[in-house]
């Protein structure tokens, strides 16, 4: 089975990174042969600094790793170093219609917050389709809010295979089961992002523990005492609830009957203290894989080369199908 995922190289990686991405990524390099991209790429169709792309990028393969990816099970490589992405694309882009990319949520809901708009934010869905299909993928590990992006990868490979003959495998978006959209803590009808919302809500993975405390501690809550996970009655207690089991393996279930009647003081402070024991050994780790700058190169390095051998196969199958004439 082939693992396929990208993650974007911007921003101070959070909570809700680790248990949408990188905590899937972790436990499903178990399960096949793994390829996880950092999306260099992606990170210039929105506002951007060279230096912080730069800084950003390394830093993400730092947390990678921190998080449990192993560079001798899986495949962990940058977009941009390997060619076959964009040119994949382009040729994909062949098979995608104006009326697909423009009903993307993603793409309206940030339009909506920037004053210039760049063809490559509205054409990006098209990258992605092409980053999952050229490793033939079977499996997409990623978060809830990417859904509607491999619903398009799904029917762009099902048109270029009609058209062209039988030459992408269909992947299927893999989604955890608990843990899949954690919001902000101070505006639970928001996702966890560094771009928007209120940033006293957001929980980095690097926040010192005494931050991470306080945060919890100030964290929006429902009316009445009743710790239940009940998603549309009670946001602020269900999304604190998914953290709590993200971060100790417990079901919900046990959790909700450990704190029945015990009050929400008691369960933020108990929240906030499984979050800090989790990310310690995260911060360790990734601290000592940022001071060797060296050493993170050469993993890139190596996954980038494994990246090329492996997508050049279906590359070079797109263009021939297409009627390309190669050297």
């Amino acid at each position: 089975m082939r693992i396929f995922s990208g993650i974007r190289a911007s921003g101070a990686k959070t909570l809700g990174n680790y248990s949408g991405g990188f905590r899937q990524y972790a436990a499903t390099q178990e399960q096949g042969e793994a390829f996880f991209c950092i999306v260099d790429l992606h990170s210039i169709t929105t506002p951007f600094e060279p230096d912080e792309l730069r800084d950003a990028t390394l830093d993400l393969a730092a947390m990678l790793f921190a998080t449990g990816l192993d560079p001798d099970r899986s495949t962990v490589f940058v977009q941009s170093h390997v060619t076959a992405h964009p040119e994949a694309a382009w040729l994909l882009g062949s098979v995608t219609s104006f009326g697909e990319l423009r009903r993307m949520t993603q793409f309206k809901d940030r339009a909506a917050e920037q004053e210039f708009v760049s063809a490559g934010l509205f054409n990006y869905p098209v990258l992605m389709a092409g980053d999952i299909l050229l490793y033939q993928t079977d499996r997409v590990p990623i978060g809830d809010d990417q859904r509607q992006h491999v619903e398009l990868t799904r029917n762009i490979a099902e048109r270029f295979n009609q058209r062209f003959g039988e030459t992408f495998t269909i992947p299927e978006g893999v989604y955890p089961d608990v843990g899949a959209r954690i919001k902000n803590l101070q505006e639970p009808e928001r996702l966890m992002s560094t771009t928007r919302g209120a940033p006293q809500g957001v929980v980095r993975i690097v926040d010192a523990p005494d931050v991470i405390r306080k945060k919890f501690k100030t964290a929006v809550t429902d009316s009445g005492t009743d710790v239940r996970h009940a998603p549309d009655e009670k946001p602020g207690i269900t999304n604190l609830l998914e953290i709590m089991s993200v971060a100790t393996g417990e079901p919900i279930s046990a959790l909700e009957g450990r704190y029945d009647g015990s009050g929400y003081g008691q369960f933020k402070q108990d929240v906030a203290e499984a979050v800090v024991t989790l990310l310690a050994p995260i911060q360790e780790r990734h601290a000592q894989l940022r001071a060797d700058e060296p050493q993170l190169r050469s993993l890139l390095a190596r996954g980038a080369e494994k990246a090329r051998e492996t997508s050049a196969p279906t590359l070079e199958q797109m263009y021939e199908r297409m009627g390309f004439v190669r050297p």
